[in-house]
């Protein structure tokens, strides 16, 4: 079914305020379907939210009405339309707790705004997790009422076939089936008498006037304390210091003392335990979001959710009662970076030049822009048919000269030069950061990658321009003598 998402959200708009929105402008994507919209009528704004999901809408706008009624901070339904497929929201603003955080690897400590930001949040949390729960019609929630077998079970699959599997790890499935099950029968002995809110983490707090407000709890169930925490707490790009995380999560043993009685030692424990799931869970939208739905910016996430594996398994901290899994994670774990360094942004027009082979696919654009050209060199003469040239790359004299030779191969460039040329002016005009450019060839080692190396001195010897060269076959390139 075919929507006109726009027309039926400015519709939504007119029937609650009887008139046009001055201006109506989408938001940045998320990683789920929903899309979301900030419509400006006069002095004022809201949010519109469209979604195809009927059941989930019906969870969060009936959820949203319940926390509203208890006083907590969330935004307030303003109207909703009848099909069930739009809604619309009070504008909380565009600043979340992920936006102020230093976003710097070399950071090993947070000032002390943030940790207060963070504490006032997990303050409020106890008020979502034991007040809710009390007069909650769990079978609202969606995709399940609780946090359950089920539950559990997809979390672990979804790490399973959209981490493990895509990333190449091999493992024994029967071996790793039997360990979930013992991992999910000890997760279900946590009393769970609680609401869940499922995504508790820094983009869905937002910051209103310095006090947190909370988004995104669509996905809210029955379920234990200690994952909304984890969540928080293991939330993988907002890089908590290991410090501040530990001083972070006593705060919250000791908010939540003066709600109930709490077993410091057991609920330590346990929250290791679902600190766990929850990093598994990240990890299987990474891979699912970046490798097979190509958000590669989700990708991004990985190194720091390995980085949070390796804390977990050098502080002992994995679960007993599962030997294999934790073999896996100690193998995952080995693979995080020891640090992780940002690239330092260019101020200007970035060029990224790919060479790559058409046997692993084209590559993603990174940059949502959806790309600037892909070349296929796969017409050109293949030098790596010749024995002499099979362990060589583009890179190496002897191809260059070879193609060099190839009246083909010096129209082909023309042609593509003339384009990416081109196209740099034109990005640069109109003041764009980013353009991408690939070559692809049958084995991404000879053609592509000479025909990428050219293009790159070409644009940086004529354009004020970052290059940004990337050979994607490069580690599966012959290792050659010196």
């Amino acid at each position: 079914m075919q929507w006109d998402i726009e027309r039926a959200v400015a519709g939504l708009f007119r029937s609650w305020r009887g008139t046009e929105p001055d201006s109506l402008s989408e938001l940045p994507p998320s990683g789920s379907s929903r899309k979301y919209f900030r419509i400006l009528y006069g002095n004022e704004s809201c949010i519109a939210a469209f979604n195809p999901d009927l059941r989930e809408n019906v969870a969060f706008i009936s959820l949203t009405r319940h926390f509203t009624e208890l006083g907590l901070p969330v935004p307030k339904i303003l109207a909703t339309e009848a099909d069930g497929h739009c809604y619309l929201l009070t504008d909380l603003g565009n600043t979340n707790l992920f936006t102020l955080l230093p976003h710097d690897p070399a950071v090993k400590k947070f000032n002390s705004d943030i940790i207060q930001l963070y504490k006032k949040s997990l303050e409020w949390l106890p008020e979502f997790q034991i007040k809710v729960a009390k007069n909650l019609d769990f079978s609202v929630c969606y995709p399940r009422p609780s946090f359950d077998r089920h539950s559990m079970m997809w979390d672990l699959n979804y790490f399973k076939y959209y981490f493990l599997k895509i990333s190449g790890v091999a493992f024994d499935e029967q071996k790793l089936e039997d360990d979930f099950e013992r991992y999910v029968n000890q997760l279900l002995q946590v009393p769970a008498d609680f609401f869940l809110y499922r995504d508790f983490q820094s983009r869905n707090i937002m910051i209103v006037d310095g006090e947190p407000h909370f988004i995104d709890y669509q996905g809210g169930r029955r379920g234990a304390l200690h994952y909304d925490v984890a969540s928080l707490l293991f939330d993988a790009k907002a890089n908590i210091p290991p410090a501040q995380r530990l001083e972070l999560l006593d705060f919250y043993i000791n908010t939540l003392g003066q709600r109930m009685e709490v077993d410091e030692k057991k609920f330590r424990k346990d929250f290791f335990d679902f600190a766990l799931i929850r990093i598994m869970q990240a990890l299987g939208a990474y891979g699912f979001r970046g490798g097979v739905e190509r958000k590669t910016l989700f990708l991004q996430s990985v190194p720091f959710a390995l980085q949070n594996l390796r804390w977990l398994t050098e502080n002992d901290l994995l679960p007993q009662t599962t030997p294999y899994l934790n073999q896996l994670i100690g193998r995952l774990a080995a693979q995080a970076p020891l640090e992780i360094t940002m690239a330092p942004a260019y101020p200007g027009l970035s060029v990224h030049i790919r060479s790559f082979s058409y046997k692993n696919g084209i590559p993603p654009d990174e940059w949502g822009h959806g790309g600037g050209f892909v070349f296929d060199c796969r017409s050109l003469t293949n030098p790596g048919r010749m024995p002499k040239f099979k362990p060589l790359t583009g890179k190496d004299a002897a191809i260059a000269e070879f193609l060099e030779n190839q009246e083909e191969v010096r129209v082909f460039l023309q042609q593509a030069g003339t384009m990416s040329h081109n196209a740099v002016k034109n990005y640069q005009d109109r003041g764009f950061n980013h353009l991408m450019i690939s070559f692809g060839c049958t084995g991404g080692q000879h053609r592509s990658v000479y025909c990428a190396e050219t293009l790159a001195r070409q644009l940086k010897k004529l354009h004020q321009v970052h290059i940004d060269l990337v050979h994607c076959q490069e580690k599966q390139w012959p290792k050659t003598n010196p």
